[in-house]
């Protein structure tokens, strides 16, 4: 993607986004069908800042990633946050992505939460609503909605808030992209609704052997070694497999990696990955863009 600012215009509800002509396995849509090298997006959680306090180099991952997942106020982030990082997004020709999340600023997201189905469709509209209306006066759009913390892991197989999330994706835009844990709930639904679905994968989470993360409470669940990160990461492009903790390999096809903002040393990490990446002609490349 180019770095230079695209110039966008808002589409209606039924207006069809413009999507890259690549199918799942990499195929060039419109050519002869046979495999290109496969490419992934790199992803970052940013905008978790507020007010005073700020979290992650949000200018220095907007410089190496090329999507960005952008909280939306809820967990993290307020305006001020959300209307900068979205300009400098657009700037860098960096994917925005709403990244959604509990009513919940004191515990980071990061705590379940059982709320009303129907209240959970009316919080998400509005936090894609808010960041799509700072992304806009940017130049750009909200591109996808990625889910946080523990609304992330809950619609893995919380089967009642999973279709609220989808429900309120697809009331502000029937095309509009999502991003998930492969084999979840949320994105079965989301598919199920229409809506274009993209696998993710985490450099610098562990994984179980049922495919989920390993909670962060326990020992082990956030990595921190670049070089086994950079080791996994190539792996699971190249060969479509990632080590669970117990050691056994699980099949995971990924359109995006993950490396956290909020993680120690996460620039580097995303620097080196990037680096690793373009090294061995797996991108980054967005997955989809507004």
């Amino acid at each position: 993607m180019s770095d230079e600012q695209r110039e966008h215009r808002a589409p209606s509800a039924q207006e069809p986004r413009d999507r890259e002509p690549r199918d799942r396995e990499g195929r060039d849509a419109g050519g002869s069908g046979a495999p290109a090298v496969r490419t992934v997006d790199l992803n970052s959680d940013l905008g978790e800042g507020f007010g005073a306090w700020s979290l992650g180099d949000d200018d220095a991952l907007l410089s190496v990633v090329t999507s960005a997942n952008v909280a939306c106020g809820f967990h993290a982030g307020d305006p001020t946050v959300m209307r900068r990082v979205c300009a400098a997004a657009a700037r860098r020709g960096v994917t925005v992505g709403a990244q959604v999340g509990y009513r919940d600023l004191p515990g980071f997201g990061r705590r379940f939460i059982d709320v009303d189905p129907a209240e959970l469709v009316n919080d998400v509209l509005y936090q894609i609503a808010a960041l799509d209306g700072f992304a806009r006066l940017a130049g750009t759009r909200v591109g996808y909605v990625k889910p946080h913390g523990a609304l992330y892991n809950a619609i893995v197989h919380h089967e009642a808030q999973a279709a609220a999330v989808v429900e309120a994706v697809h009331g502000h835009d029937p095309a509009l992209p999502v991003l998930g844990l492969p084999g979840s709930a949320w994105l079965r639904r989301a598919a199920e609704a229409g809506l274009p679905c993209y696998q993710e994968a985490f450099a610098d989470r562990a994984y179980t052997p049922e495919g989920t993360l390993v909670p962060r409470r326990e020992p082990g669940a956030v990595l921190h070694d670049p070089e086994a990160i950079l080791a996994r990461s190539l792996r699971l492009v190249t060969e479509g497999v990632i080590e669970a903790v117990d050691g056994t390999d699980l099949p995971v096809r990924a359109d995006s990696l993950c490396v956290h903002g909020d993680t120690p040393g996460a620039v580097e990490i995303a620097r080196r990955l990037r680096a690793a990446l373009t090294r061995t002609g797996h991108g980054p490349r967005p997955f989809t863009t507004p």
